[in-house]
């Protein structure tokens, strides 16, 4: 049963930083797609980043580039989210999700393209 487990979330001023893990059972995440999600009070879940399986692209949503690095540790079956520069805007739940199937690049920002959520960890921003 694949199993997901997001950790790390918490509350942290604007500018700070926060890294979130994910740790995966059930699966090996060096063959599947892992991307993280977040969703704000009122919004819907959006795209933050992946990173395709092992030897793969990583991408990220404009709003988040160049402050986010998502990294995987295969031998810990893994996946990290370092969040810099943190903004009251970056205030969300944040869930880690795996695409069992591998879809094509051009889905890896679908929401719909992954089988598996975590149950999610919260990141507040305050100003």
């Amino acid at each position: 049963q694949v199993q997901l487990v997001e950790s790390g979330g918490g509350l942290v001023q604007a500018g700070g930083s926060l890294r979130l893990s994910c740790a995966a059972s059930g699966l090996t995440i060096r063959s599947y797609t892992l991307a993280w999600f977040r969703q704000a009070p009122g919004k819907e879940r959006e795209f933050v980043s992946a990173t395709r399986r092992s030897g793969g692209a990583t991408i990220y949503a404009d709003s988040v580039k160049g402050r986010f690095t998502t990294s995987r540790d295969n031998a810990k079956n893994t996946v990290y989210l370092q969040m810099n520069s943190l903004e009251p805007e970056d205030t969300a739940i944040y869930y880690c999700a795996v695409d069992l199937r591998n879809r094509v690049l051009s889905a890896t920002r679908s929401l719909g393209s992954y089988d598996h959520f975590g149950q999610g960890t919260q990141v507040t921003v305050s100003s």
